[in-house]
């Protein structure tokens, strides 16, 4: 018997195997173009789904007693169809601008801070509602055909199965789920004037749709009788994959963005996460919430330094040529790390990146060093702002391709002045899929069961006092630096 985990992303798929030890077995990835111009972002959900079912049929071919397949996927995106389930549009992704004005229309009905505390979210116009609202008033003739409104998840576990369910963390990410008594908020609804039985039926993170239908076994390969299961939104499944389950952990997901995720051990304090654009989350364990505090640039932001300004020389020989030079000492450079503008604690997509510091004795290996530091001082930044809102965590687990870097984990042990574990998997989304999904088919009794057989740990770094206490000297020029630049770039605010 083996669990398959499916996590769709926006520029590709993949489909993940392991064994009912848990024990990763195999994989298969597909790509998909995405169009970006300045007016839009958009993505062509019948592409996806062909990825979705190609992947699925090589992992088949190798292994056909799968009996449960979990789906995951990234959030906001939203698919219009036709009764028939077929797409009417392509899909409008959350970097796209459109929904502004209707964003704000909500928000004059309403009032902002009303809608984060039924939603969880502070209103912006990534999210789902505003980009259907778009929809509807710019394109009344897509409009009077749409039947049917999903996420990725719900798109494709539909095609799976025919059931229309949402699980509550992806359903959060329309900016229309009550976090407080998990379903639709009918008020927020009918403040954007659009009907909720368009969108799935909202259920817990981790619940089964039944068994896929005949069309979808001789699509996929899959077995009649195998189980699919809406996992979460990928962030969640990360949690669940990196084992934070309560408030003593958080996750440093160390990937191409940055991401640090909280959890809850009850619902945290609204306007202290308002302010600071964080999102509040269902996580899987019933009763708990995740937040995200994030980067746009965590890993991006070191290959770009590489890509572009090392000379071939690879990230280990650079580490290398700063500690022959510097040893363990911190770079004293300012590297604000917003090069594809300012995630939370700001949410200003025309912040800019910035490198103050510089001398005609600065080298590749301290540009490098200190694009690391930015993104850690940025963390500790959200860290900062978190406090107030009730986090307590203890210590974090680290994801992710940054998670092998000894360094950087070091760095970031000493800058938050926490320890931090890396795990050994670098996707722990696809991990968290595959314990949820093999609970729902009974390999793992719960999520702690399916920890102690998947979650695997590697080395913990913890914080050296002395190093935190010259980081720190560091960042408290860094924590004035957004302020200081931000009015002397393009699109001031």
């Amino acid at each position: 018997m083996k669990i398959a985990g499916l996590d769709i992303g926006t520029t590709g798929c993949k489909c993940t195997v392991f064994d009912e030890n848990g024990n990763y077995l195999g994989k298969a990835y597909r790509d998909y173009p995405v169009r970006r111009s300045v007016g839009g972002h958009e993505m062509d959900a019948s592409v996806v789904m062909e990825a979705v079912f190609a992947c699925i049929r090589e992992m088949t071919a190798l292994y056909p007693d799968i009996a449960g397949l979990g789906v995951t996927s990234f959030g906001e995106a939203c698919v219009l169809t036709d009764e028939a389930g077929t797409p009417l549009r392509p899909v409008i992704l959350y970097t796209d601008p459109r929904g502004a004005k209707e964003c704000k229309a909500l928000v004059d009905k309403l009032g902002s801070m009303k809608i984060a505390r039924i939603s969880g979210l502070r209103p912006h116009e990534m999210y789902s509602i505003p980009k259907v609202m778009w929809i509807r008033d710019h394109e009344p003739q897509i409009w009077s055909k749409t039947k049917m409104i999903f996420l990725m998840e719900d798109y494709v576990v539909y095609h799976l199965t025919g059931v229309r369910q949402i699980d509550y963390s992806l359903a959060t990410r329309t900016m229309a789920l009550d976090i407080n008594q998990l379903g639709w908020s009918q008020e927020i609804f009918q403040a954007a004037d659009i009907d909720s039985s368009l969108f799935s039926t909202p259920v817990p993170t981790g619940s089964s749709a039944g068994t896929i239908t005949a069309e979808a076994a001789s699509l996929t390969g899959l077995s009649p009788e195998v189980q699919i299961v809406s996992v979460a939104h990928d962030q969640i499944a990360a949690a669940v994959g990196a084992g934070a389950f309560d408030g003593g952990v958080a996750v440093d997901g160390a990937g191409t963005v940055e991401c640090l995720t909280p959890i809850y051990d009850s619902l945290p304090d609204i306007p202290t996460m308002y302010d600071g654009y964080f999102s509040v989350v269902p996580h899987a364990v019933p009763g708990k919430y995740a937040a995200y505090a994030f980067s746009y640039t965590g890993g991006a932001l070191i290959q770009w330094c590489v890509e572009n300004l090392a000379d071939g020389a690879k990230n280990e020989e650079l580490e290398a040529r700063y500690q022959e030079k510097h040893g363990e000492e911190p770079s004293g450079l300012l590297v604000l790390p917003h090069f594809a503008g300012a995630a939370t604690p700001y949410m200003d997509t025309g912040s800019r990146g910035a490198i103050l510091g510089l001398t005609t004795d600065t080298d590749i290996s301290e540009i490098y060093r200190g694009c690391m530091e930015g993104v850690a001082y940025e963390m500790r930044l959200n860290y900062e702002r978190l406090k107030p809102s009730g986090i307590h965590f203890t210590r974090l687990h680290a994801t992710g391709g940054g998670a092998k870097s000894k360094v950087w984990m070091q760095m970031k042990a000493d800058i938050l002045n926490l320890p931090i574990t890396a795990l050994k998997t670098a996707d722990a989304g696809t991990v968290g899929s595959a314990m949820l999904t093999g609970i729902v088919i009974g390999c793992f009794k719960d999520l702690e069961d399916a920890a102690d057989h998947m979650v695997e740990k590697t080395e913990t770094y913890l914080p050296r006092a002395d190093m935190h206490e010259k980081y720190m000297a560091i960042y408290r020029r860094y924590a004035k630096v957004y302020d200081a630049v931000r009015p002397l770039m393009e699109g001031e605010a």
